[in-house]
């Protein structure tokens, strides 16, 4: 909590008090804090008349979904202050908050960067966000020794989530080259089947009996201050950057883009390339699961939603070109921080969700065409081959 959340706590509590209203909480924290306080408001059977957040607290996913998850409560409103932009945007919960969203964006878009520059596409990667972050915490929960889990029980339970997702992948990866399913319709199947099976193993419900330890990945700060999130996303960013530039591996890929027959004719391994591709890329999400059920410190079927249209956006945006051949991870982060920058300023402004899926649309769309615009322009400023007389 910075001195102004905590003035702001207490002028709240001070004028809610002074207007006879009856104040039944006061939460100071992260996302899960508010969620636990309203799970046991809930249980109490008790309803709210408003819940007042200041404008970085308010764009939490917990408060803005308060009626659909905890009907018991009633249709509650959630009441901020005026909001000044430009002074808000710059504080340091908000800059945190953006990094925290750029995290798990990035971590999916370098994944989703390898399938689109091998011309594929992989729309799974939301939900394996909610299958990783749901099988991290029931095997915390149910194996590890939930709220008294060690570190190696956790790691062990984070590597098995990242391993599932990676085999998901990797089954799409097959289907893709095996059996010549194409990669829309593949993972899209995948997105569903994902999805369904952290419903079940979850029953539709939150797992949060985890250690407060196992915060260190998506809540800790031991760099120099710098988000432990944000230093893995950084680590795994070199990676895949050497991956791409330095590799035998990364050349196999652009030239799978570039043109998949001519590079089998040339001894291209094009098969294992794409199986190894698609594998990375759900290996990547169950990584940003792991990372997003650390920071919320519960795992849930609902998680990840839409985060593959922020992943193709930042692909698409970083100048990664969809029909393949073309990209950079570097510029995939660069795309992940534009989009990451464009979500908040939107929560911030007080953007409706729906109104959030229209605009991404519309960045996506607009990327698009402009990549075939520079692909047009190329083809007309090319020099023509000329026939000798």
């Amino acid at each position: 909590d910075t001195r102004e959340d905590l003035a702001f706590a207490e002028a709240a509590r001070h004028h809610l008090e002074a207007a006879g209203a009856q104040v039944v909480g006061d939460v100071r924290g992260r996302p899960y804090d508010a969620r636990a306080e309203l799970e046991r408001l809930a249980t109490a059977g008790g309803k709210l008349d408003a819940i007042a957040a200041n404008q970085a607290t308010s764009s939490w996913a917990i408060l803005r979904h308060v009626a659909a998850r905890f009907p018991q409560l009633g249709n509650v409103p959630v009441v901020t202050p005026p909001r000044y932009w430009w002074p808000n945007f710059l504080k340091a919960d908000n800059l945190r908050n953006i990094a925290d969203q750029i995290v798990i964006i990035a971590i999916l878009a370098a994944g989703m960067t390898f399938v689109v520059i091998t011309g594929g596409i992989d729309l799974s990667v939301g939900s394996l966000i909610a299958l990783s972050a749901v099988t991290t915490t029931l095997l915390i929960r149910d194996v590890a020794g939930a709220e008294t889990a060690t570190a190696n029980g956790m790691i062990w339970s984070c590597l098995a989530a990242v391993s599932l997702c990676g085999l998901c992948g990797l089954f799409s990866g097959a289907m893709v080259t095996f059996f010549q399913v194409p990669a829309f319709i593949v993972t899209l199947a995948m997105m569903l089947v994902a999805r369904g099976i952290a419903s079940e193993i979850s029953r539709g419900a939150s797992i949060y009996q985890v250690p407060t330890s196992f915060l260190w990945l998506g809540g800790g700060a031991d760099l120099f201050g710098i988000p432990n999130g944000v230093v893995l996303m950084m680590v795994l960013y070199i990676a895949a950057n050497v991956v791409m530039t330095r590799m035998t591996l990364g050349r196999y890929i652009y030239a799978i883009g570039g043109n998949a027959e001519a590079a089998r004719l040339s001894g291209v391994p094009v098969q294992r390339v794409l199986l190894w591709v698609y594998a990375f890329s759900g290996g990547l999400a169950g990584v940003g699961g792991v990372v997003m059920a650390s920071r919320l410190r519960s795992g849930a079927p609902t998680y990840g939603l839409m985060y593959e249209l922020y992943a193709i956006a930042a692909v698409v945006v970083g100048g990664a070109s969809l029909s393949g051949g073309q990209g950079k991870m570097f510029g995939t982060l660069i795309g992940a921080f534009i989009i990451a920058v464009i979500k908040n300023g939107m929560n911030l402004t007080g953007v409706t969700p729906f109104r959030q899926e229209v605009v991404f649309g519309a960045v996506i769309l607009g990327a698009v065409l402009l990549d075939r615009l520079k692909g047009y322009l190329r083809l007309r400023t090319a020099p023509q081959a000329t026939k000798s007389p």
